[in-house]
């Protein structure tokens, strides 16, 4: 039998098949680390305090045990995709597997949890539908509402939204302190737009008692919360207007929107700070695709980039942007100049000046 149409030898053919069977269940690494974490796989572990062997993990797991040896198959690809490691011992944790532990002030647990829910996966089903029809995401075609508002009428959805974007903002305000302290100095007052349940002020706040720090969110993110001596929590909508303050910080939030839509959130940031002479600014946390100078990092960051990219198109009107994208929306929205600063891994830091 000939060889497929531009295929030049059988070594070329099982190749391609090989990358498309690889891409048809990638899905399986995913679903793998959900039940992971859903089953306590981590914590047990950890708990045990060495390596643990098959018997001894299978035993403590609360599961049918007529299921058992299916932990085996389990824990294989787990351990192929490096969540875990095999010792002689038995199995033992790596970096990526302590950021699933449900009691570790970095957990990803709830992120992940968040991520790989029904809810949102299920869009990801009907991108080719939404490709032929008028509505303005995957989610509207999946769910018949946005994904904001779906979030808003379902009290559970809006708990585990909260949960995640906390376990992210734990970790990344821990860094942001660590390597970029000197961009918080000298602000006297500063409004954390869209930070959810305050987890990233409050760590900023404890760093500069003497900053006061607003957090400015929807009633359904904030109803009941209480602030601090230096932390308050303040109920608006960021399109209408914003309180005024020496900083606006933004981590995670115009990733959401449409450039158009950015552009007005821009505006109301600049019509809320001083001018640059007075130290006013913005603070975006956000991804800067291809904001990487090592090559052996490149592939595998950009890819996460460009997956997290399909996934904001699926969800909301949002995408990431490279520099360019980010400046272009600077310029528009009437800012004179901006800072990047990659020290946060997928993430990066911007600085932007009146």
């Amino acid at each position: 039998m000939a060889l497929p149409n531009g295929i030049q030898s059988t070594s070329e053919l099982l190749d391609a098949q090989a990358l498309v069977w690889n891409h048809i269940y990638n899905f399986i690494n995913s679903m793998s680390l959900k039940c992971a974490i859903q089953l306590g796989i981590p914590d047990i572990i950890h708990s045990h305090g060495t390596p643990m062997n098959l018997l001894d993990l299978t035993n403590a797991l609360s599961i049918n045990k007529a299921k058992s040896p299916c932990v085996d198959r389990l824990m294989r690809i787990l351990v192929h995709s490096k969540l875990f490691i095999k010792e002689e011992k038995g199995y033992w944790l790596t970096p990526a597997s302590r950021l699933l532990l449900r009691n570790d002030p970095f957990s990803l647990a709830p992120y992940a949890l968040f991520a790989l829910d029904p809810i949102l996966t299920d869009p990801c089903h009907h991108l080719s539908e939404w490709f032929q029809n008028d509505d303005p995401t995957p989610f509207m075609t999946t769910h018949g509402t946005t994904c904001w508002e779906h979030t808003r009428q379902n009290p559970g959805m809006n708990h585990i939204f909260n949960e995640a974007m906390a376990s992210d903002a734990r970790l990344v305000a821990s860094l942001v302190i660590k390597h970029c302290k000197q961009v918080f100095e000298g602000l006297h007052s500063m409004v954390d737009v869209g930070g959810g349940t305050g987890t990233m002020a409050k760590i900023i706040g404890d760093a500069f008692p003497d900053m006061k720090c607003i957090v400015f969110e929807l009633p359904n993110v904030v109803a009941g919360l209480e602030g601090t001596n230096n932390l308050t929590f303040v109920v608006g909508d960021m399109f209408l207007s914003i309180p005024p303050a020496d900083a606006i910080l933004m981590k995670w939030i115009l990733h959401d929107w449409s450039d158009d839509e950015c552009v007005e959130i821009l505006k109301k940031c600049k019509e809320a700070i001083p001018n640059k002479d007075k130290g006013g600014k913005v603070i975006i946390i956000d991804m800067v695709v291809d904001n990487y100078k090592l090559k052996e990092e490149q592939h595998s960051a950009t890819e996460t980039q460009l997956s997290l990219d399909l996934l904001m198109m699926t969800l909301t009107s949002g995408r990431e942007r490279s520099e360019k994208d980010w400046a272009n929306l600077f310029c528009i929205a009437g800012f004179t100049s901006y800072k990047i600063t990659p020290v946060l891994g997928l993430k990066s830091l911007i600085e932007v000046l009146p």
